[in-house]
């Protein structure tokens, strides 16, 4: 008898322990409290993924039932003839923690009085007969468990013993995960200091792995954990270039299964501290597996972009591949909007891009006026119905209003001493600095972004910001709109300095600009020089370099690329004829470093392979002149002068069996025809 009183002791000072660190599920107390007021039988169906404190919260109610003198039944097993049920007491609760709690609960309400309140806890949702049987209308109380909030995930930690300063890296790592926060705060309070940061242990890390997954059936299973861990949003294609194999349906649907596993409307992702926790896991046991898995992720993203048919997939797939640098230093903390609340980037999918209608041009302008003062707004009014503009409005739904917008201004060769242009300073600042270092040539054009601004925080990072900063991306990554320049001004450049190093944009003090007494730091962008998909690899490179900015781009680390004028270019055309088919002809010609042959012999590659592509180059585009009816008389001069040489030029019209004066014309027009169809193909490349 004294040792059942003990054991009652024991068991009131656990539960008044638990009850004294019991925090948040506000809403799910208020509503159990409801369900005991009203003194009718319910059966409360408590789900949520491992460790989300689904048996927590079982204790809580069965402290709240017990001090309202309620009979309370704690079932840890399952019920079975022998030894026989206890005797369940009218109005009483009985709570059920066990494995698969629905069977269990099922054999028990047989034997549960019409009053009681049978509570379970289980991983998945109720049962469909459940939701769909009218027996159980009006008796059926789910309550789906999500993770804390920042403020609760505090409390608990306070309440743990961990002291206030460092609950910011934990409540970065656990994502508000009940059983994170304990096992984080256990390691703080007893085990080392410092131990709690986002590499946490590998006992804690293994702890929460065990508890949020169950078996992984192989080596390719736990493969495939590792892959979607990294990634924004995986799909089956994705999957299958992750893992490496042609056909990854089997492993797809696997994860799927998994209780940590959350769907999209562009594909799964496993929830946030799974993914925290299989990041941090395979970054401790195997750095050079993340990398790479990293770097495969990338390539598959550049080559949605080189496929180039899906445009909406290419601008979402921008927010993936943004996603693959939320932990460099440099540009992490500018991606928040993408990286905070794991897969579902904050805001984002609430907001839109469209383009700018008359009706929106007053707030637009009030907008401008509100951050940027009077003058600034009186200037972009000055560029409403342009040709050269592009006006667009970010919106939030439900808002209205928009929440923010953007305006690009197309500068090309011939529009730098435009009037329009010389009388707004930042289109002057940006036009002068062309027109001296920018080299457009005849068919390209610069696109400065003359404004970019969210209305509740202006150019601060934000969902909106960084919205406009994807879209603005696929503009300069877009085939059919690529710029040879882009021109991108802040009104704090020091703020943005390290991210746009990053990204490869050039401080360019020339072209900064006053307007209303701001000044504003421009930063520019050559395409020609280091175009979109070697700027994609660029960026996969320095996300894994321990210093980023040490990676050169491909240009500069293959010792230069030019970028060619008209007149440079058709003089290079006629100096690579003259040394075709001559050992060492091609050495020094001024086209080696152009853009078409470097895309054509590939990056860092060495003087001969880029005299052979030249050479291939050459002849590919004269034998395509030879196929068109209204070229093939141009084309047969240059193959008997240049591609298959007669020796001279006499002999040459005289196996064209023509006039001297007659082949030089058609030598003159195939020469011409031949330095058109290259400059398309640099201007292309």
């Amino acid at each position: 008898m004294g040792g059942q009183q003990v054991s009652q002791r024991m068991a009131d000072r656990f539960a008044a322990a638990r009850a004294r660190v019991f925090v948040g599920r506000q809403a799910e107390v208020a509503e159990f409290r409801r369900i005991l007021a009203e003194g009718c039988g319910a059966v409360v169906h408590v789900h949520g993924s491992a460790g989300i404190g689904k048996s927590t919260l079982l204790h809580h109610f069965a402290w709240l039932a017990g001090s309202a003198g309620r009979q309370v039944t704690v079932l840890v097993h399952e019920p079975a003839a022998d030894p026989p049920l206890p005797r369940i007491a009218p109005g009483s609760l009985v709570v059920v923690d066990v494995p698969g709690a629905v069977p269990a609960a099922e054999q028990l309400l047989a034997h549960v009085p019409d009053n009681a309140v049978l509570v379970l806890a289980d991983r998945e949702p109720p049962p469909l007969a459940w939701r769909t049987d009218p027996a159980w209308l009006g008796l059926l109380r789910p309550m789906p468990l999500t993770p804390l909030d920042p403020a609760e995930s505090a409390e608990l930690l306070a309440r743990r013993g961990v002291p206030e300063v460092e609950h910011p890296h934990i409540l970065a790592f656990t994502h508000g995960h009940p059983l994170a926060l304990a096992l984080m705060a256990d390691v703080r309070v007893h085990g080392a200091r410092g131990g709690t940061g986002p590499a946490s242990p590998p006992r804690v890390v293994n702890t929460l792995l065990a508890a949020l997954l169950d078996v992984v059936p192989s080596p390719q299973h736990r493969a495939a954990l590792e892959a979607y861990a990294q990634v924004l949003v995986t799909t089956e294609p994705l999957l299958a270039a992750l893992v490496g194999v042609p056909d990854a349906s089997g492993l797809f649907e696997w994860l799927c299964t998994l209780s940590v596993t959350e769907y999209g409307s562009r594909g799964i992702r496993p929830h946030d501290l799974a993914r925290s926790v299989l990041d941090a896991e395979l970054g401790w046991r195997h750095p050079a597996r993340r990398a790479e898995l990293r770097r495969r992720a990338s390539a598959y993203y550049q080559q949605l972009f080189t496929d180039g048919e899906d445009r909406a997939r290419q601008r979402t797939v921008l927010a993936d591949f943004a996603y693959l640098h939320r932990d460099s230093p440099l540009v992490g903390p500018l991606l928040a909007p993408v990286t905070a609340a794991g897969t579902a980037p904050a805001g984002l999918d609430a907001l839109s891009i469209a383009p700018a209608a008359a009706s929106d041009l007053p707030g637009l302008l009030a907008m401008a006026e509100r951050h940027e003062g009077p003058g600034s707004a009186r200037l972009l009014a000055t560029w409403w119905g342009h040709p050269a503009t592009t006006w667009a409005t970010v919106r939030a739904e439900p808002d209205p209003d928009p929440a923010g917008f953007y305006v690009l201004l197309g500068l090309r060769p011939e529009d730098l001493d435009d009037a329009a242009v010389t009388a707004d300073p930042a289109a002057a600042a940006a036009a002068g600095w062309l027109a001296r270092h920018g080299g457009l040539r005849a068919g390209e054009r610069a696109l400065l972004v003359r404004a970019w601004l969210a209305r509740d925080t202006y150019q601060d990072v934000s969902a909106v910001q960084t919205l406009i900063t994807l879209r603005l991306t696929h503009h300069y990554l877009a085939a059919d709109q690529r710029p040879a320049l882009t021109l991108l001004p802040f009104a704090d450049p020091g703020f943005w300095a390290d991210g746009c190093a990053y990204t490869d944009f050039e401080r360019l003090h020339e072209a900064d600009f006053t307007v209303g007494g701001r000044t504003y730091g421009t930063f520019v962008h050559d395409w020609r020089r280091t175009p979109p998909l070697a700027w994609l690899g660029l960026l996969c490179e320095r996300e894994s370099a321990a210093d980023p900015l040490a990676v050169a781009p491909p240009a500069e680390a293959a010792g230069g690329l030019r970028v060619l004028d008209a007149e440079t270019f058709a003089a290079g055309v006629r100096e690579a004829l003259r040394g075709l088919g001559r050992a060492g002809g091609l050495r020094g010609c001024v086209l080696l470093r152009s853009r078409s042959v470097a895309a054509r012999a590939g990056a860092g590659a060495e003087p001969d392979d880029r005299a052979a592509a030249l050479s291939a180059l050459l002849k590919e585009t004269a034998a395509a002149l030879g196929e068109a009816p209204r070229d093939r008389r141009a084309h047969r001069a240059l193959h008997h002068t240049y591609f298959s040489p007669a020796g001279t030029q006499q002999r040459a019209a005289d196996l064209l069996g023509l006039p001297m004066s007659t082949y030089r014309r058609h030598l003159a027009v195939g020469m011409e025809r031949l330095t058109e169809e290259l400059w398309r193909r640099e201007l292309d490349s």
